[in-house]
């Protein structure tokens, strides 16, 4: 298909370019390193290659919500920003820009999303998971009351907020010791997201501001999977459930939670995203650069779903989401 657009693409600056490093054994941090500070060059042939009219850019993790300063977090968050305005500029037709954000200081990140959606024309933010506040053992998930006011700010600018992984702190990481191998993108990526999302919908948060849209990753962290279960489960009992949501955690995830397919090329993980979400919210991505590209644009060329879905999801949810035209 050609005209796809893709949504979880990832730079770095000079400052955020060991957050990755972590991730990779040795032997291809190299290959990493350069496809993750390349823009104009080696992402702009892989996209032609197979297909990608635009990609919006977002910033590489943990990066912003990993440095507990508040002021330093918003500083990086700022250079960063600026510095994607600039390759944006380059290539608009090609790229848009998804916001760093320092959630470490929700007012300080409220007046940065208004700022990036009003001067520099970004289209939403992506931020990594949970930010660290203070000291790197405080957590801070964006269901606490003190985001209300980004919340509304996000849903006046009608900027979607993309929910990217990150690991869990190491004192909430025990179950893994031992297990190295289960962190990231393998698994504990997934499960940290979910629970911030599931944190989300039962928070109230969406009974407040119902225009608000969330994006998740991965064919959706494993919840398209899960939903069900989270509503039903010992559905004998009466009032079960005491969270202050008004509805049925899966009336937000239809409503307000859109998912892509990033890092995630399984056509029955694809079509139980659609039995469970519909079409059209759910999102072609490929994860570049820690993702490739070919792997996700050929699955996705080839997979068994109609024209009409393959349309939807491939470019005409992600332009009618961030205002993209025709």
């Amino acid at each position: 298909m050609q005209g796809k657009i893709a949504l979880e693409e990832h730079f770095a600056i000079a400052e955020t370019l060991e957050d990755s490093h972590g991730y990779f054994p040795e032997r291809v941090w190299q290959e990493v390193k350069s496809r993750v500070l390349d823009i104009q060059e080696r992402r702009v042939a892989e996209m032609d290659r197979h297909g990608i009219e635009m990609m919006l850019l977002s910033l590489n993790a943990p990066a912003v919500q990993a440095i507990p300063d508040p002021a330093r977090a918003a500083a990086i968050a700022r250079r960063a920003n600026d510095f994607l305005a600039e390759q944006v500029a380059k290539r608009p037709d090609r790229f848009q820009g998804l916001a760093a954000l320092a959630l470490q200081d929700a007012d300080g990140a409220t007046r940065e999303l208004e700022r990036c959606v009003k001067d520099l024309g970004f289209r939403g933010a992506l931020v990594n998971g949970f930010s660290q506040v203070g000291n790197a053992e405080t957590a801070a998930y964006y269901d606490l009351p003190q985001y209300r006011p980004f919340w509304a700010m996000a849903e006046k600018l009608e900027a979607p907020f993309y929910l990217h992984p990150r690991n869990p702190l190491p004192r909430d990481a025990r179950i893994y010791q031992g297990h190295p191998w289960l962190l990231g993108p393998i698994w504990a990526f997934g499960h940290e997201t979910a629970v911030h999302a599931l944190r989300l919908m039962a928070s109230g948060l969406f009974d407040a501001h119902p225009r608000l849209q969330i994006i998740l990753g991965h064919m959706g962290e494993n919840l398209p999977f899960a939903m069900w279960r989270v509503d039903n489960a010992n559905a004998w009992i009466e009032n079960r459930h005491g969270w202050p949501a008004k509805k049925r955690l899966s009336d937000y995830f239809h409503e307000n939670f859109y998912i892509t397919t990033s890092g995630n090329f399984h056509t029955p993980a694809l079509l139980n995203a659609m039995l469970e979400i519909g079409a059209d919210r759910i999102m072609f991505s490929t994860d570049w650069p820690f993702e490739n590209v070919d792997h996700a644009a050929i699955w996705f060329d080839a997979c068994p779903i109609s024209e009409n879905d393959r349309r939807k999801i491939g470019r005409d949810n992600a332009r009618r989401l961030f205002r993209l035209g025709n």
